[in-house]
């Protein structure tokens, strides 16, 4: 008997409307890493390079075809345990993560 977590994670991918909406998110949190490093005084933003990295890395796994779903699989485990890693950095060291 298939686990719930296999049938979600390797299921079809969502298509092009989450797709979207997960690289509109990696774009606005581009724009926010632009906007705060930009200036010569600006604090420590780079920890929104991570969450780009993770929304764009869902957005990919989201609008890959149908018939991909190993693919959009593992690109959804990375997606979990890039963000999972920076939540546990953020707990362990939040200095390191902040600045």
């Amino acid at each position: 008997m298939p686990s719930i977590i296999t049938d979600v994670l390797f299921s079809e991918p969502s298509g092009r409307p989450n797709a979207l909406i997960q690289f509109s998110g990696a774009v606005v949190f581009l724009l926010t890493y632009l906007y705060f490093s930009l200036p010569r005084n600006s604090t420590s933003s780079s920890w929104l390079l991570v969450l780009v990295a993770g929304f764009t890395l869902s957005g990919v796994a989201e609008s890959l075809p149908k018939h991909r779903r190993k693919t959009a699989g593992v690109l959804r485990l990375t997606t979990m345990l890039l963000l999972a890693g920076f939540l546990g950095a953020t707990l362990i060291t939040p200095e390191s993560v902040i600045g």
